[in-house]
């Protein structure tokens, strides 16, 4: 059985695509990865969450997309990576910080990211990768992709993300969904789908009734006549190795390699999505060298 996975639908006779997703295993190893406070879990978890689905949606096994943050609030960047196979891994810069609850009580994602941009980034193997960017609605990261789709891919979207964390901080629930409108949608679906979405109030509250992700895509799509098509496993992959951080070692070429070396200590290099360090010894750096350019 696999515990964190991706449904994905059509509804009203392809015009609605819809995605759903459960993803509370991976977002706690982000955490553990990262020893994010319980804001910073949210808000890691809510791009991871949001990532998988996205990368779901690309064509070819090689394309990959990441979703980065810039803003001014104290948890600093965000940064996440998804390929079409739904592996996901992410990083905050600040995984630590912690603020006081907002006005109705919940995680304050939106106070602690602030002001900025989120920019998409997609490699799909073209000469230049496709990049959208919008400035930040919220903060609180699903409103800002529902903008993000509108703007930067002119598809009608409605994104909801929620974590849910226990009283020890681990993560109770995680999970989301990404619902689109086809161009050929018409009014009739369009209104009736938006009237439908408007009830759903808060996807934590399904995650916490214990919804999988088709029983959440049940309840908003059910009377559109839902077509399956198929699950698909994600979960945080990160894919550095000793011989990926050797190349960037590389790439940073020859003059920078012999200054190293000229310091006489082992270099060491932390991968900043899964937290490894990688440490090259003088004689290692040495063998770098002579295949530098």
């Amino acid at each position: 059985m696999m515990s964190d996975y991706i449904v994905r639908v059509t509804a009203a006779d392809g015009q609605i695509r819809a995605f759903a997703s459960t993803t509370r295993e991976l977002v706690e190893k982000a955490r553990q990865t990262h020893q994010t406070s319980p804001v910073g879990t949210a808000a890691l978890g809510r791009l991871l969450t949001a990532a998988g689905m996205m990368g779901s949606m690309m064509k070819n096994e090689k394309d990959s997309l990441s979703i980065i943050i810039n803003a001014d609030g104290p948890m600093g960047k965000i940064g996440v990576t998804a390929n079409a196979d739904a592996d996901v891994k992410g990083y905050i810069s600040n995984p630590d910080f912690q603020n006081p609850p907002n006005m109705f009580g919940k995680l304050d994602v939106g106070g602690a990211i602030g002001n900025g941009t989120l920019k998409v980034i997609k490699d799909m193997g073209l000469k230049e990768p496709y990049i959208g960017q919008t400035g930040l609605l919220t903060g609180e990261i699903a409103e800002d992709l529902t903008y993000y789709f509108a703007t930067s891919e002119q598809v009608p979207t409605s994104v909801a993300l929620g974590v849910l964390m226990n009283h020890d901080n681990t993560v109770k629930q995680s999970g989301g969904f990404i619902i689109q409108l086809m161009p050929f949608a018409d009014e009739e679906v369009i209104d009736k789908l938006e009237a439908k979405i408007k009830e759903i109030t808060s996807i934590t509250a399904l995650l916490d009734e214990g919804l999988t992700p088709e029983q959440i895509l049940e309840k908003v799509l059910g009377d559109f006549g839902i077509e399956w098509n198929g699950t698909m496993p994600t979960r945080y992959h990160c894919n550095c190795s000793r011989e990926r951080v050797s190349k960037v070692l590389l790439s940073v070429g020859k003059k920078e390699l012999e200054s190293m070396i000229a310091d006489g200590e082992p270099i060491e290099v932390n991968c900043h999505f899964c937290n490894t360090n990688y440490v090259f010894s003088i004689e290692e750096l040495k063998d770098l060298l002579k295949n530098a350019r």
